[in-house]
C-alpha cells in the first residue's frame, strides 16, 4: 500500500506565501507523474502543477509565475512553493501520483492513482 501526505497548508495574508510538501511511502518501486491539485468550496477540483520524474513541468493559467512544482531528491517527495497568494488561491490542496509498484509473485509493474488527505491554504484579504 502507498500512502501520500501533505504538509505546509495554512492561513496567510494575501501576497504572502507558503511552501506544501507532498511525502509519499510505502511499497513504491517508481514513481512518475506528481500532481498538485485544488478545490475551492462549491467549485471543481482543478489541477494546479504537474510535474514528471524526468523534470518536465506544467501549470494553471491562473498560477504561472507565482507557484513552483519541485520533486526531492529521492523523487519520493513533491512541492509546491506559492509565492504573491491571493484570496482565489483559497482551498484544499491535494497530492496526487502514479505510483508503480512490483507485484511479488510474479516481478510484474503496476501503475496506480494515488490521492492524498488534502490541506487547507487559506489567504485572507
Amino acid at each position: 500500500q502507498v500512502q501520500l501526505v501533505e504538509s505546509g497548508g495554512g492561513l496567510v495574508q494575501a501576497g504572502g506565501s507558503l511552501r506544501l510538501s507532498c511525502a509519499a511511502s510505502g511499497s513504491i518501486f517508481r514513481i512518475n507523474a506528481m500532481v498538485w491539485y485544488r478545490q475551492a468550496p462549491g467549485k471543481q477540483r482543478e489541477l494546479v502543477a504537474a510535474i514528471t520524474s524526468g523534470g518536465s513541468t506544467n501549470y494553471a493559467d491562473s498560477v504561472k509565475g507565482r507557484f513552483t512544482i519541485s520533486r526531492g531528491n529521492a523523487n519520493n517527495t513533491v512541492y509546491l512553493q506559492m509565492s504573491s497568494l491571493n484570496p482565489e488561491d483559497t482551498a484544499v490542496y491535494y497530492c496526487n501520483a502514479d505510483v508503480v509498484t512490483i507485484i511479488p509473485s510474479t516481478r510484474a509493474q503496476y501503475e496506480r492513482n494515488y490521492w492524498g488527505q488534502g490541506t487547507q491554504v487559506t489567504v485572507s484579504s
